[in-house]
């Protein structure tokens, strides 16, 4: 016999302040992913920072083991790639100092063709006063 136990608990009131700052990270990722600047991509991230993706759980504790990890010349040669978009961006919860945002991004070839959607989930947060993505959860390889 299974058993399952939902404890439920008072939603998260959503910050519109903390909100805007979280989006604001989530322009300044797809920038500087898409400018292929690394270290720009890296400065938009706090650690250690954790992502999930490809059936795989990555945990990266700094700004140096992320940028040794991360080559964006291995997506354009792999896949083609040449930019990403966010499609939407929806806050699920907020409080002061986190956000969840569930998000979708679509990735392009050079001549605007999308080639590859995926949904996700990404995890803001403040942390001494600075904003940054924590957690990334997405159906991306």
């Amino acid at each position: 016999m299974i058993t399952i136990i939902l404890i439920a608990s008072a939603a998260v009131r959503g910050d519109d302040a903390a909100s805007t700052s979280a989006l604001k990270v989530m322009d300044a990722f797809m920038a500087a992913f898409n400018a292929r600047d690394t270290g720009a991509w890296a400065d938009t991230l706090l650690y250690p920072h954790v992502r999930f993706a490809g059936g795989t759980v990555t945990t990266f504790a700094d700004r140096d083991a992320f940028i040794a990890a991360n080559h964006i010349d291995k997506l354009i040669a792999g896949e083609g790639w040449d930019h990403g978009k966010w499609d939407s961006l929806s806050i699920v919860q907020s409080s002061p100092k986190k956000v969840h945002i569930a998000v979708e991004f679509s990735r392009y070839h050079a001549d605007a063709t999308k080639y590859a959607s995926y949904p996700s989930l990404y995890i803001v947060e403040q942390v001494d006063g600075h904003w940054g993505i924590r957690a990334r959860s997405s159906f991306a390889p």
